[in-house]
């Protein structure tokens, strides 16, 4: 069975393989190469961990610092990370072939307004009965729909017929 590895960077006796180390000291001023041991006793020394800052680096370059609060810091910056990101969401907008003018200017303004927010937009055309006779009026529709849109967003599927339905999906620019 392998033996299970431990995210994150490398640090003290965990550093194996490695005859010299690049070293960094505790206020950041570059020590040059030293032996693995000497950086080790280093450490030990001044009460820190030496941990593996550039592992692919030949040398390895190493810093002294405590490696409990270079964790804590990691977890910080990830979590602020997540905070910040956002999902973009796929939000739908239904349209028939026959629709008002007014109508037709309220779906716009809701279009608009998930681009503001960041979210994808999936124009829905239904046809019901004869209407399938007349698929270029749809077709016009949504080609309507991009060409106000230009400006905030770009077309991520091109108008497609599925069923009884055409499909439009545009993405904020």
């Amino acid at each position: 069975m392998p033996v299970p590895q431990k995210d994150g960077p490398r640090a003290n006796r965990d550093i194996r393989g490695v005859r010299e180390v690049q070293l960094i000291d505790d206020e950041g001023t570059n020590r040059g190469v030293v032996p693995f041991a000497d950086a080790l006793r280093l450490a030990e020394d001044t009460g820190l961990d030496l941990v593996e800052i550039a592992p692919n680096s030949e040398p390895p370059v190493c810093k002294l610092l405590d490696y409990g609060r270079f964790r804590f810091d990691q977890q910080k910056k990830a979590a602020e990370a997540r905070k910040k990101q956002k999902t973009v969401e796929v939000k739908e907008i239904k349209l028939r072939p026959a629709i008002d003018k007014h109508d037709y200017e309220t779906k716009m303004k809701a279009v608009r307004r998930f681009f503001e927010e960041g979210d994808k937009v999936k124009v829905t055309l239904r046809f019901r009965g004869r209407e399938m006779a007349h698929q270029q009026i749809g077709l016009r529709l949504l080609e309507r729909v991009r060409d106000e849109t230009v400006d905030v967003a770009k077309v991520e599927l091109e108008p497609q017929l599925e069923g009884r339905q055409m499909i439009m999906i545009l993405a904020p620019r």
